[in-house]
């Protein structure tokens, strides 16, 4: 190993411990200020702009390759811009600091502040357009489901690898329209839907622990910045992942091309979205299944929070009280 990838990895080492864990800390308690009062720009707004600041004290060179759009659309955590005190090793980052910012706005359970980081160049730089999406948790041969199968082979075949029956699996779907003729698949294969309505990094992180979540499977279209976050976590805890962008007009295939993707129908493996080392933290804004939510206190705030770390298989859960509030949450 180089010394220059010794060092990579000795950075994100460092950084898992603590300073990882601060930056979606600060971005969960700025959005749950705002939980409830019906505005999603404000409660993103501020989730971007606490992360933002907090990113921006790391020791790392980073380049932002999922963030909350491009350039010309995000006035800040867009997609190329650069982060950190600019000393450090060069890292990728992707970030969703208001994940399920309509959960936010109304107080529903599932909101969360995310990040990721990894090696320089190993984050596939995605649009912010949307992907076709399957996931399942570890354990199973590679390519016992595949997203170009028809949802019945699927559940067929992923009830087979289980050793149970097509009516033991649950699939997790976006609830959408466009989800209708997948969903009459999936019950007609004789499996059951659950359905969440924001919130699909979660989703797909359900699928890493079956016997806790209840969810073997998830299927469907959601976002291409959420898919490839979604990856990084599941490069740490085990899973497999298979994405499609969705690049259904001219002008998102020029996006695409414009960062790099030279084949607009290219099958993305876990492997193509994420490859070096990472790191994925993410703090509950409001109580859901996967994290729970901030609480105010009088004189304290207490969030909770969980870091992976691929190179590892670490997954630590962190649940912290904040007693400097007014310290903690000006930075």
């Amino acid at each position: 190993m180089s010394s220059h990838h010794a060092q990579t990895r000795h950075l994100l080492e460092r950084i898992l411990s603590i300073e990882i864990v601060r930056v979606t800390e600060r971005a969960a308690v700025a959005a749950a200020r705002l939980r409830g009062l019906g505005n999603e720009k404000d409660a993103d707004q501020a989730a971007v702009d606490a992360m933002r600041r907090e990113l921006n004290k790391l020791p790392i060179e980073g380049t932002v390759v999922i963030g909350e759009g491009e350039r010309d659309e995000a006035p800040m955590l867009f997609i190329g811009e650069a982060v950190g005190d600019g000393k450090g090793r060069k890292v990728d980052i992707a970030v969703d600091p208001l994940e399920g910012t309509t959960l936010c706005a109304k107080d529903m359970p599932g909101a969360i502040a995310t990040m990721a980081m990894a090696q320089s160049g190993t984050l596939l730089n995605a649009p912010d357009v949307y992907m076709d999406k399957i996931a399942i948790g570890p354990g199973y041969a590679h390519g016992v489901v595949d997203l170009d199968a028809a949802p019945g082979d699927n559940i067929n075949a992923l009830a087979k690898a289980k050793g149970v029956r097509p009516a033991d699996i649950t699939a997790l779907v976006l609830d959408r329209p466009r989800h209708a003729d997948l969903i009459a698949a999936v019950r007609k294969a004789g499996a059951s839907v659950r359905f969440i309505s924001d919130g699909d990094i979660a989703g797909v992180i359900h699928t890493a622990e079956p016997d806790v979540t209840g969810i073997d499977i998830y299927l469907g279209i959601g976002g291409a910045p959420e898919g490839v976050l979604a990856a990084t976590a599941l490069a740490c805890i085990g899973g497999q992942l298979q994405g499609r962008l969705v690049l259904d007009s001219e002008e998102k295939r020029a996006r695409a091309r414009q960062m790099g993707i030279a084949d607009p129908r290219k099958k993305y493996e876990l492997k193509d979205m994420v490859r070096g080392d990472s790191v994925f933290a993410a703090t509950g804004v409001t109580d859901g299944s996967l994290l729970r939510g901030v609480r105010f206190r009088d004189g304290l705030i207490e969030t909770e929070t969980v870091v992976m770390r691929s190179a590892t298989g670490t997954v630590r859960w962190i649940r912290a009280e904040h007693r400097q509030v007014d310290k903690f949450e000006r930075g």
